[in-house]
């Protein structure tokens, strides 16, 4: 039976000195991914063309499934966390944190968004400014809309996709005793199956999704850091200097991954943390201060408001529509192929916190840490764009890559800041970096979490080059195709993990629900025992 409970058994591991792999994993993931590069670096232009059409083909096809998919996990979010599974301790009843809250929130925050937001949290707002999908150009609408647009885009669907994800891996691996494996989280519906080539499939898709989310967002970030370097150093921002900036990168990765989360990946994102605090604190303060937090508290609202209108929009009724094929299919795209390699960190993380805990804190508290860093720099740009002072939005049609450092340039210490940016970009490019490479190394070894320093590397330097190839291949059109073409399939297998996992939770319930009741009847015999006792000993007195 699928749902039995005997002990899953633990797939087969392949050992030497050098790589602790679970070959039906790793073998077909490290072909395919050759034959990809191989191809892009050999077809040229014709690669960037197949990768146009492939995202264009898609999110014309599935954009009702993307949307309908992750406004899915939105409910399964909150059902989990208020239903009686709320409850359920990560690791069992006794489990013990590993990391502080304030480590926890730093962990999951520079690993789910960190390149991201410096990239969009200026080019975002300006675009649709320019072009808003749900207002006439030049009106107050379109302001509100620029930001309430965004935040749809940063805001709880994302994290609820790394939500749903992160809590069934985490669940499966600490409470069910699985390997810490994507195919794990489907042993309530395939049973020991997971362990045959059904489960090497899920994890050989895993691992493509994770590599491609991953190259999106080291492509971006070399992308952004090439643009700081223009405009600090002089250096014009040539593929070639952005495939130098992922090579050296790269580098500092895999020093991070060879010294673990708790060395490598824990400090570097506590770092990120504080500089990207100092970062918004800067803005705050030297910006316009009550624009920005009239942004936050009013656009946060606007978001709330339109929620059930924006967050099902598919331009059904829209003419030659563009707009989501551009912007919002490709971010839910985005965090779906994120997903194995977020949630699968995010689990590693999160041992001993409750459902609720977990649903909860990665739900809201990231989210409104991303409000309020887009109110403060996507605020910021739309404040210089509509008083006049600065024209950005037009800065920003020409290159997206520059508009943070365009809008540095309007504040003091534009140097200084623009070089402290560049640091944070490629600190979060790090950090993206050697956490991803762990969970892919993870994937392929079988569940592991101590595989070989060598395995290690060899992942790290693998994303790197995925990322410098789609780069050369076709640019940030093949990074976002590459997303897009991963993460469709991704949705369905998500929406089957949201059932499976309910599976899970359900005999967790049952069985520590059992128990109490065990404890009870073990307490009430005790009870009465005693006073029997007590009225014996009364009776001889």
């Amino acid at each position: 039976m699928s749902d039995s409970g005997d002990k899953p058994k633990t797939p087969l591991k392949k050992e030497n000195k050098i790589f602790l792999i679970h070959g039906p994993v790793f073998w077909p993931s490290v072909i395919l991914i050759t034959v990809l590069i191989v191809g892009t670096l050999l077809l040229g232009e014709t690669a960037e063309g197949w990768f146009n059409a492939a995202r264009l083909g898609i999110t014309d096809w599935g954009s009702w499934l993307f949307v309908a998919g992750v406004n899915v996990f939105i409910i399964f979010c909150l059902y989990f966390a208020f239903s009686k599974y709320g409850k359920i301790r990560l690791g069992g009843e006794n489990a013990k944190t590993d990391f502080s809250s304030m480590a926890w929130f730093a962990m999951l925050f520079s690993a789910g968004m960190g390149i991201g937001l410096m990239f969009f949290a200026v080019a975002e707002p300006m675009w649709h400014l320019l072009y808003p999908p749900h207002a006439e150009v030049g009106s107050t609408q379109s302001v509100r809309d620029a930001m309430g647009v965004t935040f749809l885009h940063w805001g709880l669907h994302a994290w609820a996709v790394y939500a749903v994800v992160g809590l069934s891996l985490a669940f499966f691996a600490f409470n069910r005793k699985l390997p810490l494996s994507f195919r794990s989280v489907f042993y309530p519906l395939l049973g020991d199956r997971i362990n045959g080539w059904i489960g090497d499939v899920i994890d050989i898709l895993a691992v493509l999704a994770t590599l491609f989310g991953l190259a999106t967002s080291l492509g971006l970030g070399a992308s952004q850091a090439g643009a700081g370097m223009e405009f600090v150093f002089g250096f014009e921002n040539t593929v070639t200097l952005q495939v130098i900036i992922i090579v050296v990168v790269t580098l500092v990765a895999v020093v991070s991954v060879v010294l673990g989360v708790q060395k490598g990946v824990k400090v570097l994102s506590e770092f990120n943390i504080r500089l990207a605090g100092l970062f918004l604190l800067f803005i705050l303060v030297l910006g316009p201060t009550l624009y920005i937090l009239g942004t936050f508290v009013q656009s946060t609202g606007y978001y709330l408001q339109t929620f059930a209108e924006y967050a099902t929009w598919v331009e059904a009724f829209d003419e030659d529509g563009t707009f989501m094929s551009t912007w919002t299919v490709f971010y839910w795209a985005w965090w779906i192929s994120w997903s194995p390699y977020v949630g699968m960190f995010i689990a590693r993380i999160s041992r001993g916190r409750t459902v609720k805990e977990f649903i909860l804190g990665v739900l809201i508290v990231p989210t409104l840490v991303t409000f309020l860093w887009m109110s403060g720099f996507g605020g910021t740009a739309l404040f210089l764009e509509t008083t006049g002072v600065a024209d950005i939005a037009a800065a920003v049609e020409a290159d997206q890559t520059t508009s943070l450092f365009l809008l540095l340039g309007e504040f003091p210490f534009a140097m200084i800041t623009s070089f402290l940016a560049i640091i944070l970009v490629l600190s979060f490019f790090v950090t993206s970096s050697d956490s991803g490479s762990l969970v892919i190394d993870g994937l392929t070894s079988g569940g592991k979490t101590d595989s070989p320093v060598a395995q290690r590397v060899f992942w790290a330097s693998t994303e790197g080059v995925v990322a410098a190839v789609l780069l050369i291949g076709g640019g940030l059109g093949a990074l976002q195709a590459g997303a897009i073409s991963t993460g469709f399939p991704f949705v369905i297998l998500l929406l089957i993990m949201c059932y499976s996992l309910q599976k899970g939770l359900s005999r967790e319930y049952r069985e520590l629900d059992d128990k109490g009741k065990d404890k009870e009847r073990e307490d009430y015999k005790t009870l009465v025992s005693r006073l029997l006792k007590e009225q014996r000993e009364k009776g001889k007195s």
